[in-house]
C-alpha cells in the first residue's frame, strides 16, 4: 500500500472527494439522462430516437475502452503535479469544452463528435478520481468512503435535472453549466491532493514488453479481481434493463397515458434515488465497522435481482414503485462496499490502481452495449410482455451475487 494511505484520510478531505466525484457525475450523467436527448430532438425533430441510440452507442463504446487506458497512462504519469492531478485537471476542462461543442453542434454528427470527446475527456478524470481511493484512503475507512462516494451518483442526476428545468430557455447552458460545475468540483480536488511520494519510473525492459494498458501480472493475481469484475457486469446490466425499458413498461405492460410518463418516471427516479442514498451510507459504515465485503455486495446484488422480480410482477404503478424501493434499497447496499472490496483485490494497487479500477469501469460500460442488444430477442421471444425482460434482469442481477462466491482473498 502506498504510504499515503497509511494514515487516516481527514474528514475535510473526504468531503472535497465526495464533492469532487459528485460535480464529475452531474457533468457527465446530465447530458447522457437528458440534454442529448434534448439536443438531438432540437436538431431532428421528426425522429429523434434513432440518431440519439447512435449517439449515445458511440459515447458508451469509447468509454469502453478510454477509461482503462486513462488508468494507465495515469499510474504511469510522473510529473511535478503528480500522478492523478494532471489527468484529472486536463480532462475536466476538455470535457466542458466537448459540452459546449455540443450545445453549439449545427448537425448531429458534430453532436456525435462532442460526446465522443466529453466520454473521452471525462473517463480520463473518473480514471484517476477512483484511483483516489487505493492512493489516499486506508482499508479501514474505504467502506465508508466509498458509500459516501455511492451517494454521489445519485445526487448528481437530481441536482442535473434541476439544472435542466431551470435552464431551459438556453440548451447551450443546459450542456455547459454541469461542465462547469465539474471543473469547479475537480478543482477543488485537485488543490487539496495531498502530494505523492516518488513512484520509481518502470525500467525500459519492462516498458517495452507490452503497451501499459496490456500489462497483466500473473494469472492467479487476477482471479479474485476477474471475479469481482464479472459481477459487476451482471449487477450492471439488471439496472441497464430497468433505467432503458421503464418507460416501455408503463406504457405497454401497464397501459399508462404517454403524458404522465415523464412525471411518473420522476417520482420513481427520486424513490430510487433515496433508497440508494439511504442503504448506501449504511452499508458502508457497516461493512468498516464488521471488516466484512463480500455478504453486503452479494445481498445487494440479490436485493436488486428481488426488486426486478417484483418489477416484473407489478400490475400497478403502486407495485412499481415499490418494485423500484427494493431494486434501489439493493443498489445502495451493492454500491456503498463494492468499490472498498474491488479496492481491496487489485493485483497490484501499488503501481497498477488506475489501469485495474479503469478496467472495472468497463463493468460498468459494457452492460450499456449489452442490454439493448440483448432486449429485442427477449422481447420477441415473449411476444412483446415486458414482464420476461425485468425476470430476466432479475435473474442477471441475482447470478451477480453468485459470482463473488469463489472470492477467496476477501471476507
Amino acid at each position: 500500500m502506498p504510504a499515503a494511505a497509511e494514515g487516516r484520510a481527514s474528514a475535510r478531505f473526504i468531503a472535497i472527494y465526495a464533492i469532487a466525484y459528485a460535480a464529475l457525475w452531474l457533468a457527465l450523467l446530465t447530458p447522457a439522462i437528458i440534454s442529448l436527448a434534448l439536443r438531438v430532438r432540437q436538431l431532428a425533430p421528426g425522429n429523434a430516437a434513432e440518431p440519439i441510440s447512435w449517439v449515445l452507442m458511440a459515447g458508451a463504446l469509447v468509454a469502453l475502452v478510454s477509461n482503462p487506458v486513462f488508468g494507465a497512462l495515469s499510474d504511469r504519469t510522473r510529473s511535478r503535479f503528480g500522478r492523478r492531478r494532471p489527468w484529472m485537471v486536463g480532462g475536466v476542462l476538455c470535457g466542458c469544452a466537448a459540452l459546449a461543442v455540443i450545445g453549439l453542434a449545427p448537425t448531429i454528427n458534430i453532436v456525435l463528435l462532442g460526446w465522443c470527446l466529453a466520454q473521452l475527456a471525462y473517463n480520463a478524470v473518473l480514471a484517476s478520481l477512483v484511483a483516489v481511493i487505493p492512493d489516499r484512503i486506508p482499508p479501514s475507512q474505504r467502506g465508508t468512503v466509498v458509500g459516501i462516494l455511492g451517494v454521489c451518483m445519485p445526487v448528481g442526476q437530481i441536482a442535473g435535472t434541476y439544472l435542466v428545468q431551470q435552464l431551459s430557455f438556453n440548451m447551450t447552458w443546459v450542456l455547459v453549466v454541469p461542465g462547469l460545475i465539474g471543473i469547479a468540483g475537480v478543482l477543488l480536488l485537485a488543490a487539496v491532493l495531498p502530494e505523492e511520494p516518488r513512484q520509481p519510473v518502470p525500467s525500459a525492459r519492462i516498458r517495452t514488453a507490452q503497451p501499459a494498458a496490456l500489462e497483466v501480472s500473473q494469472p492467479r493475481d487476477h482471479r479474485d479481481f476477474s471475479w469481482a469484475w464479472l459481477s459487476r457486469v451482471l449487477f450492471t446490466m439488471g439496472s441497464c434493463f430497468l433505467q432503458a425499458y421503464q418507460p416501455f413498461f408503463l406504457l405497454e405492460k401497464l397501459g399508462l397515458q404517454p403524458a404522465d410518463v415523464p412525471r411518473l418516471i420522476f417520482r420513481s427516479t427520486l424513490v430510487g434515488a433515496v433508497m440508494v442514498v439511504v442503504w448506501s451510507l449504511i452499508a458502508g459504515r457497516l461493512s468498516d465497522r464488521t471488516g466484512l465485503r463480500k455478504p453486503f455486495v452479494m445481498a445487494g446484488s440479490v436485493i436488486q435481482g428481488l426488486g426486478l422480480w417484483l418489477i416484473a410482477a407489478s400490475d400497478s404503478y403502486t407495485m412499481l414503485l415499490f418494485g423500484v424501493a427494493l431494486t434501489g434499497m439493493g443498489h445502495g447496499v451493492y454500491e456503498g462496499v463494492d468499490l472498498a472490496l474491488v479496492t481491496d483485490v487489485l493485483p497490484d494497487r501499488d503501481q497498477h490502481a488506475a489501469k485495474d479500477l479503469g478496467l472495472l469501469n468497463i463493468a460498468n460500460t459494457l452492460p450499456q452495449v449489452i442490454a439493448p442488444l440483448s432486449a429485442p430477442a427477449i422481447l420477441a421471444v415473449s411476444r412483446g410482455d415486458y414482464t420476461l425482460l425485468f425476470a430476466v434482469a432479475g435473474a442477471v442481477a441475482v447470478l451477480g451475487a453468485a459470482a463473488l462466491v469463489p472470492l477467496k482473498n476477501v471476507r
